[in-house]
């Protein structure tokens, strides 16, 4: 330790020294008396997450990236204040229960569950201002950026960055961690009745009657092997049977991130307590800028999205900013490189990563790289999307190094923003039920297919026979 900072944050490493750096203003906030009065409050409260959870999870990481656990991590592309309800909470949840239960039974390891929510109001746009047609006069206005800056509503009022917003966006956090804990330590996550975790679809004929079988198949074949787990007086099974769950969300607004990153007592070093694992965006990722500067300092697992621009000298030079100590679970690379791209770009990255002897987890965002407009309206091919996860699969294959898992745009309704899967969705069903804020989403049908696409290509199985079929 210097001066109260961490050795491997480096010399001159505080909670606000990001704001120096380039990129270090997402939006400008009008009002500066406002958003210091906003981060100092903020400042103020208690943690949303623990420096316990963040470093189990820590923990969880290091044995996926050796191998020993699949991640899942999946949610809302951008949550909204008025979405804090808890049927959509629980359903979100659900999904992703339902997904990790697959993984389990597919591919025979534990699953570490990751969700995008409980923070996942901030969404980086690609134009600072958007410009529409409002009654026969042009108007452009600043850029939605998610209920954390701004609200979506087309109006000048609306789009002002509004400091205000942090503390709204650390309330409903707090609201839904809270439900989620209650729902998890409830016995919502017991692995000994899987068949609680059916959500409605399962049964709707829509569903592929194969996916349909298979997964009831699974629930019941898990339940009874977890009793006769116990029967035999098997140690570990305490721990399947209760679902630790972990938040994560793009740590965009830096305001927002560095106003709760503090020492913790009896502990070493900062921890960012939004979230157990914030990650830094494909467009904020540059070595030198304010997010890997606010990141580089705290003990959270670090997340960082990797386009296909990337290269592997950045790959490295990003390793040793963010991991200097080069510890196991400290740092989490997904890529997002494209359906027709990542055989070519993906070898590389994980070559030259692993020829420099350093540590990273690496997971696969098949989605963000897939995208397209089809009226008006971003979408994304299912079959792009499946086509970029099996080519990672491969590519990781190759390389040598684990696939840790996936990283997943998911709701648990039934929504039609994604094309086809078992549902299939058309483009002309876009408009039939499209409600997301900013990117599409899978579905909860379409969620589900990924599953059984994950647990049997990492099993090294054809799709269409039951997980585990080539090793009995």
């Amino acid at each position: 330790m210097a001066d109260g900072v961490p050795t491997s944050a480096g010399a001159g490493w505080t909670p606000r020294s990001w704001v120096t750096r380039p990129g270090a203003e997402i939006v400008a906030y009008g009002d500066g008396t406002a958003l210091e009065r906003s981060v100092a409050k903020l400042a103020s409260l208690p943690p949303l997450v623990t420096s316990g959870e963040i470093e189990k999870l820590r923990g969880l990481l290091a044995e996926a990236e050796a191998g020993k656990r699949l991640v899942l991590q999946g949610g809302d592309c951008a949550e909204a204040l008025d979405d804090c309800r808890p049927d959509k909470v629980t359903s979100t949840l659900k999904v992703l229960l339902q997904m990790s239960l697959v993984l389990i039974h597919g591919s025979k390891k534990p699953v570490v569950r990751i969700g995008r929510m409980a923070g996942q109001y901030a969404k980086p746009r690609s134009s600072a201002t958007e410009r529409r047609v409002v009654s026969g006069a042009e108007v452009t206005l600043p850029s939605y950026f998610g209920d954390l800056i701004n609200r979506a509503e087309f109006t000048a009022e609306a789009r002002r960055p509004d400091p205000g917003l942090l503390l709204a966006g650390y309330q409903h956090a707090a609201l839904t961690l809270n439900f989620v804990r209650a729902l998890v330590d409830g016995g919502f996550a017991d692995l000994h009745h899987p068949e609680y975790w059916d959500l409605s679809f399962v049964r709707r004929g829509t569903l592929a009657a194969g996916v349909r079988e298979e997964y009831e198949r699974m629930t019941r074949t898990l339940a009874d092997g977890l009793r006769f787990m116990e029967a035999i007086g098997e140690g570990s099974i305490e721990e399947m049977t209760r679902a630790d769950f972990f938040t994560s969300h793009e740590g965009l607004n830096l305001w927002y991130e560095s106003a709760q990153t503090r020492r913790v007592p009896r502990r070493e070093g900062f921890y960012c307590l939004t979230a157990h694992m914030p990650w830094i965006g494909e467009r904020t990722r540059g070595a030198g800028g304010a997010h890997v500067e606010l990141f580089r300092g705290v003990r959270n697992p670090v997340g960082v999205k990797i386009g296909p621009g990337a290269t592997p000298a950045e790959i490295v030079a990003l390793s040793h900013a963010l991991n200097p100590a080069n510890e196991a679970g400290k740092l989490v690379f997904i890529t997002r490189l494209g359906a027709g791209s990542v055989r070519g770009l993906l070898p590389p990255l994980l070559r030259g990563l692993a020829a420099e002897g350093r540590r990273a987890l690496w997971l696969c965002d098949p989605m963000h790289a897939n995208g397209t407009v089809i009226g008006g309206r971003k979408t994304r091919s299912f079959d792009a999307i499946k086509t970029e996860l099996e080519g990672a699969i491969e590519a990781h294959r190759e390389a040598g190094v684990p696939l840790g898992g996936v990283h997943l745009e998911l709701t648990g309704e039934d929504v039609t923003e994604c094309l086809g899967g078992a549902q299939a969705v058309t483009p002309e069903d876009l408009a039939t039920n499209y409600g997301t804020a900013c990117d599409p989403r899978l579905n909860y049908q379409q969620s589900l297919e990924i599953a059984f696409l994950l647990a049997h290509r990492l099993a090294g199985e054809a799709p269409g026979g039951p997980p585990g079929a080539a090793r009995r």
